[in-house]
């Protein structure tokens, strides 16, 4: 097994057999209490009362084959627990259940016809029913000592020795003990008191001598760990002390026999106490498992998000600053050419450095405004003359425009109102939707125009239109093409209309993409007035 560290406070509550017990659980547990009561007493007082059933001498094995196995089980997952809590409580608990299960080899042993006709292979006409009240009546002492250590403090809860030796230790001392009970309820059989009258029936001394110390015993237990109650574990212990008290009463009444209508029940109803409990670990296996397999599906999700995430930013920030670094360098460009020269064009080269430096300060603000977009941040807002901000952008595109021969229209419809937004962010989605216009149109033919209109839209909003007579977005990708990453350009990034739309939805407008007639695309945004109250 495993050493792990011991862990204590906030951690032991991810293990389940520690959490309070629901509703639904104390109703199941209240259920199966009920349940056995309603058939103690059919068999007791109903119409099962005086039922006589054949004997099978082969249930004996099988019964006990499969309460062993159970009970085995349940001990191991137990220990399997205290590796990671390192709670003498559970170690106790543990033991009591290797102690159950060790006690139904003596039980096997010593029960007549089992294993020989008319008497046991081991012991005597005693020793069966000894060996089943020391067994009844030692799981309760174990249940009372978890009950008893399990609020102890937690700076004495935990070993400070290894696992391993912990649960060696217990094994040795539960299997001494078993050994030492089974030799002397087989060895000392005649010394015991007589409780048998025979291989199939009990006496009259039975309740005093067996069922009265098994009663006392599962009462005390009953008591201490109700008082105790805090965890689902502790419920099901509840449960199964509840069930070794109806045994007792069961294993007499209404017929004082083996092989009655009360012993065989008495049986299954040992079985099911024996499986409760393993039947509670395996559902926490079960739900230990889910909650492991979601968080590292969690943790795997998040860290593709992560990357996601920073592959954006990168993107973003390439997009966005590209543009002003190219002006930059061209303006840089010409002007070395201008200073070249043998008669150096001061003028012209003044105009180009001013251009580096306009260009410079762009940049600036656009990085700015990348950080605040990821940071959530407020930008500072302001009132905005729209077409100023048209012939802004359309001054700083001027190079490109000229270059792929495009001819520019400008057009407003009547009086429009100031709008209400952050410049620079506002020019980056101009910038962005009339260089996707250049790029549209730099390879067609057609005659090349780029129409920015601007238009009141609704009482309290202005819209821009950007259209251009490029070749269009095919039908497929018009769902696409605002989602992050995704790109129609061969050397594109899939980031400048995502962004776009990011802060066009920051203003509390709304962009979107249409065909142009008779060709290529049309971008529209709305912005939100600074005086709603224009008409």
């Amino acid at each position: 097994m495993l050493t792990t560290p011991a862990i204590g406070g906030l951690e032991q509550h991810f293990i389940l057999s520690t959490f309070s017990p629901g509703a639904a659980q104390r109703r199941l547990a209240f259920a199966v209490v009920v349940g056995i009561l309603v058939v103690f007493a059919l068999i007791t007082f109903g119409p099962l009362k005086g039922a006589k059933l054949p004997r099978i001498d082969a249930f004996v094995p099988a019964y006990a084959s499969a309460m062993f196995v159970c009970d085995l089980i349940t001990a191991i997952l137990l220990y399997a627990q205290l590796s990671i809590l390192r709670s003498r409580a559970i170690l106790i608990i543990a033991s009591g259940y290797l102690f159950t299960a060790l006690m139904l080899i003596p039980f096997v042993l010593a029960f007549p016809g089992v294993f020989a006709p008319g008497h046991g292979l081991l012991g005597g006409l005693q020793s069966t029913s000894w060996v089943w009240c020391f067994s009844h009546a030692g799981f309760p002492m174990f249940v009372v000592g978890y009950a008893l250590l399990k609020d102890a403090d937690s700076s004495k809860r935990f070993w400070r020795g290894t696992v391993r030796a912990q649960i060696a230790l217990s094994v040795a001392l539960t299997a001494a003990v078993v050994s030492v009970a089974g030799f002397l309820f087989i060895a000392g059989e005649a010394l015991l008191p007589r409780v048998a009258s025979d291989t199939l029936h009990f006496s009259v001394r039975w309740p005093y001598f067996i069922g009265a110390p098994v009663a006392l015993a599962n009462v005390s237990a009953l008591s201490v760990l109700w008082l105790r109650r805090r965890s689902m574990l502790d419920l099901w212990l509840i449960v199964v002390i509840c069930l070794y008290l109806i045994e007792v009463p069961l294993s007499y009444y209404p017929d004082p026999s083996r092989f009655s209508v009360g012993w065989y029940t008495v049986r299954v109803i040992g079985f099911l106490a024996s499986g409760l409990v393993l039947l509670v670990l395996l559902y926490e296996i079960t739900t230990l498992y889910a909650r492991l397999f979601g968080a590292v599906l969690g943790q795997h999700r998040e860290r593709e998000a992560r990357l996601m995430t920073g592959d954006a930013v990168a993107a973003t920030i390439s997009h966005e600053v590209t543009q002003p670094l190219t002006a930059m360098i061209a303006s840089a460009d010409a002007g070395f050419r201008f200073l070249d020269r043998s008669t150096p064009n001061l003028d012209r080269a003044k105009e180009a450095f001013k251009r580096i430096a306009a260009d410079g300060h762009r940049a600036g603000s656009v990085v700015e405004s990348i950080r605040a977009n990821f940071r959530t941040d407020m930008l500072t807002r302001a009132s905005l003359d729209v077409n100023e901000l048209i012939q802004e952008v359309i001054a700083l595109e001027h190079r490109d425009l000229q270059k792929h021969h495009i001819v520019v229209k400008a057009e407003r419809k009547g009086p429009l109102p100031e709008v209400q937004g952050n410049r620079v962010q506002l020019q980056q989605v101009l910038v962005n939707l009339i260089t996707n216009a250049i790029d549209a149109m730099a390879d067609t033919d057609e005659p090349r125009v780029l129409s920015v209109k601007s238009e009141v839209y609704e009482p309290d909003a202005v819209m821009i239109s950007v259209a251009d007579t490029g070749a269009g977005i095919i039908a497929q990708d018009i769902d696409r093409i605002f989602k992050p990453l995704f790109t129609t350009k061969s050397d594109g990034m899939g980031m400048g209309l995502s962004i776009c739309r990011a802060i066009i939805e920051a203003h509390d407008g709304r962009l979107w993409v249409a065909p142009n007639t008779p060709h290529g695309t049309v971008f529209r945004f709305t912005v939100h007035c600074a005086d709603s109250a224009f008409a």
